[in-house]
């Protein structure tokens, strides 16, 4: 890949608090950053080589952030159907056919990473794969395969039904044999599963731990569905890395039954909150009293150090797998989080959380060149995040408007 120099730009690094003026060019070549610095600087480098580089593209004062990621997609789901037992009907052509759509859609919307956690088929893997060999347009994808659930669990229907700690690593083992990325344990009950209540716990400390301890030995990470409060305190103990929804639902409702110690606990060991805030939960904000103990329950998590990342849970009923930048303003106003802090748990935070900590996520020498432009500043306003100029992933142009 030929080297590609940019300046005049303004560049949020996925770190910091504010803007650099000071920095305001990048190049890249084979996929990677290979400079950060002034336009100035970036002259001095290339009159000083000896061969002569590639023109220098002006950008004429675009705003550039690292690629957007989100942390929990099912790219096997079509958001247009709302019965997930439907979500089956179709030939393996006609559900490659609609993931290689939703991929291409998320790349062009800025998303140029994206953790999948879960299908039946281990069709997301095959994705993953036919990206990775550049074969279709999509983000990088980090796949986790059939879920571990109870017997009628949580989406049992993927094929990863387990009655006890045996058959939990059965289920594992079979999804280290299809070369996953991580392991998804659905620790509680969920809404899209007849019979099954979110509140419910699925699996104890000990089933969790030995599922948490033998992922690690495979050198996997472990994502854990969690609403119910019983499971998120289970989950939490057992060390699982990411706990997704940490919806604190108790026998009085949703978001009634958090528990500052479990939360604690969270914080204490490192273990990420993943929330899947989605642009729809707009509908929430009117809700009074229902709305504002949401917030409460962010405000209290974040005090007690809990870290948050971006996520959606792209696939089920209306959530669209390109529509995180929508959410990310959603998810800031909920989770009482600043636009700079909303955009490092949907860049440089969440890369860190689903294992691309030194990959992507920021606009640093030798990370891979994934990134977003656009005509105003998302530092200040997330609303922009909806309209991206071009989109980069691995140096490569993916979207110019």
């Amino acid at each position: 890949m030929s080297k590609v120099s940019l300046k005049n730009l303004r560049i949020w690094n996925g770190v910091d608090e504010t803007i650099d003026h000071g920095v305001d060019a990048v190049t890249f070549e084979n996929g990677c950053l290979t400079f950060i610095g002034s336009s100035e600087d970036l002259s001095t480098r290339a009159a000083d080589s000896v061969v002569k580089g590639p023109p220098v593209k002006d950008m004429a004062g675009l705003f550039m952030i690292p690629g957007l990621i989100d942390a929990h997609i099912h790219l096997c789901l079509d958001p247009h159907i709302k019965d997930p037992l439907q979500q089956d009907k179709f030939t393996r052509e006609e559900l490659l056919a609609g993931m290689t759509d939703r991929a291409r859609a998320m790349l062009e919307a800025g998303i140029t990473s994206a953790r999948d956690l879960g299908g039946g088929q281990w069709l997301e893997l095959e994705i993953r794969d036919s990206i990775n060999r550049g074969e279709l347009i999509g983000p990088r994808l980090i796949c986790s395969g059939q879920p571990i659930t109870s017997v009628k669990g949580h989406c049992h229907f993927w094929g990863g039904e387990a009655a006890d700690g045996t058959e939990a690593l059965e289920v594992l083992t079979r999804q280290v044999e299809h070369k996953v990325d991580l392991i998804k344990v659905m620790a509680t009950g969920g809404n899209i599963t007849p019979g099954s209540r979110p509140a419910d716990a699925q699996f104890d400390e000990e089933t969790l731990a030995l599922v948490v301890n033998t992922a690690k030995s495979h050198g996997l990470r472990v994502a854990a569905h969690c609403h119910g409060t019983s499971g998120i305190r289970n989950a939490a103990a057992a060390g699982v890395t990411t706990i997704e929804h940490c919806s604190w639902v108790g026998a009085e409702g949703w978001g009634q039954a958090f528990d500052p110690l479990v939360a604690a606990q969270i914080a204490s060991q490192g273990i990420w909150v993943s929330p899947t805030i989605n642009s729809g939960w707009k509908r929430f904000a009117d809700k009074g009293k229902f709305a504002d103990l949401l917030k409460e329950n962010y405000a209290r998590m974040r005090k007690d150090g809990v870290k948050l990342i971006a996520s959606t849970d792209a696939g089920i009923p209306n959530v669209l797998h390109h529509h995180l930048p929508l959410a990310i303003p959603v998810f800031a106003n909920f989770a009482g989080l600043t636009a700079t802090e909303a955009l490092r748990a949907a860049t440089s935070d969440c890369a860190e959380a689903i294992g691309l900590g030194e990959v992507v996520g920021q606009i640093s020498e030798g990370y891979a060149a994934d990134f977003v432009l656009y005509e105003g500043d998302p530092t200040s306003d997330l609303e922009v995040l909806a309209a991206p100029v071009e989109v980069y992933k691995q140096g490569e142009t993916v979207l110019t408007v």
